[in-house]
């Protein structure tokens, strides 16, 4: 369906995908900065995936930012909040050692990629070209999931923690940026489905 004969629903929600995507990528690149910083001095030796990582969300972020104009979609207001929480993200779970750098990765590739699929879902019949992008950025965000989860050696309380924790507040950040159509996309996702 082409955009311009679109419901105004629908372009509001395309729109608010692109945005929380855009500033979603935004805040994974610092948090690959931030942990990229504390692993030259502390684990070096997996610096290479992080710096291959990092150039994927740089690049997605770019993906994300050329899709806007024609989506009639700009920047996320709460851009800082992203990125300084981002950053601290990234900087804390790096102190807490590999571990801490894998389950931060983990646990936010995982909830992104449910978000992703719930994207998907709607862009489907809606928006083709940008179902394409995410679907494309969605295997590289699999790629680094699996990367992680293949490196976590620990399921301890604090792990454990530490995952929902992120997990929760990857959701209400993605939740904020997108006035709660994430939320409305899970549901209807969940309705068909069932």
């Amino acid at each position: 369906m082409p955009y311009e004969n679109m419901n105004q629903a629908d372009k509001i929600t395309i729109s608010r995908i692109v945005k929380v995507n855009h500033a979603g990528e935004y805040g994974a690149i610092r948090i690959y900065r931030a942990q990229i910083w504390v692993s030259k001095f502390l684990y070096p030796e997996i610096v290479a995936f992080l710096e291959e990582t990092l150039e994927h969300e740089i690049n997605h972020c770019a993906l994300f930012r050329s899709a806007m104009p024609e989506r009639n979609s700009r920047p996320c207001r709460i851009m800082a909040l992203w990125g300084n929480g981002g950053f601290v993200l990234g900087f804390a779970t790096a102190l807490l050692g590999r571990q801490g750098v894998w389950l931060c990765t983990a646990a936010v590739e995982k909830t992104v990629h449910h978000h992703l699929e719930d994207q998907l879902f709607f862009l489907k019949d809606r928006d083709p070209a940008l179902f394409s992008l995410i679907k494309d950025i969605q295997q590289e965000e699999l790629s680094h999931l699996h990367h992680a989860e293949d490196h976590i050696t620990t399921n301890s309380l604090w792990a454990r923690v530490l995952t929902r924790s992120i997990a929760l507040a990857t959701n209400a950040v993605m939740w904020l940026s997108t006035w709660g159509d994430s939320s409305k996309m899970a549901k209807s996702l969940r309705k068909h489905n069932s």
